[in-house]
């Protein structure tokens, strides 16, 4: 390869590979958007309307909405802030500079640094600003009316389509930053998986230093980071899966079983959970020791919860006394299969406090159970394994 085509090669732009359903779906969801944006338009703005009821500006926030829903760039602030602010300081511009050249040019600077200092920050925004000096004698005689229609009209109208189309289609907007991750202990130290290898502090740093607007959210970049971890703990581990390390003798209980009896059978197979099984559903629920010793038995024996765990018994249409099971499992019960792979439950075991994870089939029956204890063995020994194929003793091994 030539010194010129390997240039031009490294010219193209190295976007993240879509699937075709993707590409598919972003297509459609521009042609549904602008189309609806712009019959919208007419209705509310009447096809005699003075003025332009659709804005050439529209057809890239298309791009940005509908191809790229979770960029920065897409959010509805950005689109709805962007443009009308654009669109203000255009109109100033072509209303007090007289230079049409010279207000483009201040108009569309003017913009961006607005933009920036809002956090609306929308590239189509430019062609807005640019819009509302050029775009003849039409948009010039509109004045300020220029930002709330079209504008303002095409800017909400496209939002409202974007946000029933990609929501309906299965990509998540507006893309919310998620809300930071409790700590299931109720200390001021991190989860566990955030203090080692790259956390999110380190990619705000990182960013600072680099300095430049980036396309993508740190939220996104931090749960990319996150996933491309637990790919290499899979490959470190040896792609175990939970058949081969979880107890497949596991000790269950109906719904119906007693809290005595339920207790009884922890202490007899020294166990600190028990599954919930029925014979027609599979596994409804798990019942942990924590949750037996939050009930206090009283003199007659019957179980008592306090003011707070009533008041949810009672709105859950449960036993304000619960003598069952069923009164106090949980019911949202996190699972495995058994061809997942152990690495995967890394994180709900470090960070969301869980020390007993059921392994079902794909009919929900019970099939096994792995604790953290299982975990930390198969790590270890995956680790021991590594450590001898490279010549190492097994007291040299590193855990990943």
């Amino acid at each position: 390869m030539s010194k010129a085509s390997d240039f031009l090669t490294r010219l193209v732009p190295a976007i993240a590979p879509v699937s075709r359903l993707e590409r598919l779906r972003s297509t459609i969801g521009a042609l549904v958007g602008i189309l609806l944006t712009g019959l919208l338009s007419t209705i509310l703005l009447g096809a005699g309307a003075g003025h332009p009821l659709l804005i050439a500006p529209m057809g890239a926030s298309a791009v940005l909405l509908f191809a790229a829903p979770a960029s920065p760039l897409a959010q509805p602030w950005s689109v709805l802030g962007g443009n009308t602010v654009a669109a203000a300081i255009g109109v100033t511009c072509a209303l007090t500079i007289g230079d049409p050249i010279i207000a483009a040019a201040i108009a569309v600077s003017s913009a961006i640094a607005a933009m920036m200092a809002l956090g609306c920050l929308h590239p189509p925004s430019g062609a807005v600003a640019l819009t509302a000096v050029l775009g003849g004698p039409v948009t010039q005689e509109a004045g300020y009316w220029f930002v709330l229609t079209p504008v303002g009209i095409n800017s909400l109208l496209i939002l409202a389509v974007a946000l029933i189309f990609n929501n309906a289609t299965g990509r998540r907007y507006p893309h919310l930053a998620p809300a930071a991750p409790a700590n299931p202990h109720h200390t001021a130290d991190p989860l566990p998986t955030r203090r080692l290898g790259v956390v999110p502090d380190d990619l705000q740093a990182v960013l600072a230093q680099y300095d430049e607007v980036m396309d993508i959210s740190p939220d996104v970049l931090d749960e990319l980071l996150h996933q491309a971890q637990i790919r290499a703990y899979n490959r470190r581990s040896g792609d175990i899966s939970c058949g081969e390390v979880m107890s497949r003798d596991v000790a269950t209980v109906s719904p119906q079983t007693s809290l005595r009896e339920a207790w009884k059978r922890l202490l007899d197979h020294r166990i600190k959970a028990l599954p919930v099984t029925t014979d027609a559903q599979g596994l409804v629920g798990i019942v942990t020791q924590t949750d037996l010793m939050d009930v206090m038995l009283n003199a007659s024996g019957e179980v008592r919860f306090g003011l707070g765990r009533r008041i949810r018994l009672a709105v859950g249409n449960r036993q304000a006394k619960p003598r069952t099971v069923a009164d106090i499992m949980t019911r949202n019960v996190h699972t495995a299969l058994p061809d997942t792979r152990i690495a995967k439950l890394v994180p709900p075991m470090a960070d969301m406090g869980l020390h007993h994870i059921p392994v079902v089939d794909e009919t929900n029956r019970l099939v096994g159970m792995v604790t953290q204890s299982d975990l930390v063995a198969a790590l270890f020994q995956s680790g021991v394994d590594r450590a001898t194929q490279a010549g190492r003793g097994p007291g040299e091994a590193n855990v990943a």
